[in-house]
């Protein structure tokens, strides 16, 4: 199933979302969730998303349609699907940063490089 960019982001937010909320329940037997309309506020408190209250509703209806989302007693979980694209998009980044800090870290090529004048 392919997700648009807004719907990784979101479903990637809520995972950090509630790994920020639970972190410190860990060893803890309960676990902190919350509602749609919370969740939208708190997106929409970010501005992180340019998107309106209305559209973010709608890419989580998407979402609860392509069973990537859950809802028991009106708080938002992720299902497995959920869980697995998570885990797609969590190595994407991974991957992303091992690069960047790859770039950091690395001794200069041994074959010379060429610098040039910019306009």
């Amino acid at each position: 199933m392919k997700l648009t960019k807004t719907q990784r982001l979101i479903l990637y937010a809520l995972a950090q979302f509630y790994q920020s909320l639970n972190q410190p329940l860990n060893e803890k037997p309960v676990k902190v969730r919350t509602s749609k309309i919370t969740f939208i506020e708190l997106l929409e408190q970010s501005e992180i998303f340019a998107k309106q209250k209305r559209a973010l509703y709608k890419n989580l209806e998407t979402l609860e349609k392509k069973k990537i989302l859950t809802y028991e007693n009106h708080m938002i979980i992720l299902s497995e699907e959920g869980l697995s694209e998570l885990k797609k998009i969590t190595f994407e980044l991974y991957q992303f940063s091992a690069i960047e800090k790859y770039f950091h870290e690395v001794e200069k090529p041994k074959r010379k490089l060429q610098t040039v004048i910019e306009n």
